[in-house]
């Protein structure tokens, strides 16, 4: 029997990318039942039919997370159908790219609400079945961004170092509950999300300063999310785990370093 064969997964943005992967596996791999939130409903009902149709447990919920009263219905009605939380994967994540000095307040308020809390709100739902089970696993999906600035980052940036402050908050007050909380920070990831930022030639620059010279796949991102909910984790929280090839290891990379250099005399 796996080990989340009797609980219950809540899972935001599980429609795409990063999200839908740790959906099906978790479903799939892990036999958990797992609640996909996502704004998108056509989507994120084709991804919880084809975890069904795969043998896997799965529902789908439409939410706006920028609605904090749509979502507290939206909490209460998918634990009245499928049970109080056991594992929280917060995915769903708001992105542009603006210089600082442009950056619309709007905007800024949208991102916070969507990246930031949305995520607190959820955590705290969930918390309160985990304090009762005496057992939970909280993984954020938060990001580099979060930990280095880059240009153009400010709303995600400072909203992925917000739900990393965060994820260590709520870490420290739930771990005598039994609940570990985490967060994955990935590096660039071929997702939809990352594919829309990183048009054009963007996508060159951003592969020069990766060690591993490359984007990281979702299947990479999700089993480190996987790893963190597993028993196996049990005594791993308050942390935030890079899975970026190496970016934020590498501080100044010169590929062609020693290539180029004058042999020493």
């Amino acid at each position: 029997m796996s080990q989340h064969s009797s609980r219950v997964a809540l899972i935001t943005g599980g429609a795409s990318g990063i999200g839908r992967r740790i959906a099906e596996k978790l479903a799939l791999e892990e036999k958990a039942t797992v609640c996909i939130l996502d704004r998108d409903g056509t989507a994120a009902g084709d991804v919880a039919a084809g975890i069904r149709r795969a043998g896997g447990r799965a529902e789908s919920f439409v939410v706006d997370l920028s609605d904090t009263e749509g979502l507290e219905q939206t909490l209460q009605e998918l634990t009245d159908r499928c049970g109080g939380p056991d594992i929280v994967i917060n995915s769903a994540a708001l992105a542009a790219t603006v210089p600082a000095l442009d950056y619309p307040l709007p905007q800024w308020q949208l991102t916070m609400a969507i990246n930031v809390t949305a995520p607190m709100l959820i955590i705290q739902h969930a918390l309160r079945h985990m304090r009762v089970k005496r057992w939970g696993r909280v993984i954020n999906i938060a990001s580099i961004s979060g930990v280095r600035a880059g240009t153009g980052r400010l709303g995600y940036g400072s909203s992925k170092a917000a739900l990393i402050a965060m994820t260590r908050q709520f870490a420290i007050e739930s771990a005598e509950w039994g609940v570990t909380v985490n967060a994955v920070a990935p590096g660039p990831v071929d997702t939809p999300m990352v594919r829309s930022m990183h048009g054009g030639g963007t996508a060159d620059t951003y592969g020069a300063m990766i060690p591993m010279a490359r984007y990281g796949s979702t299947d990479e991102i999700a089993h480190a999310a996987l790893f963190l909910a597993s028993e196996g984790a049990s005594y791993i929280s308050g942390h935030t785990l890079a899975v970026d090839g190496g970016f934020l290891a590498s501080g100044l990379l010169v590929r062609d370093l020693f290539s180029t250099a004058s042999p020493a005399h």
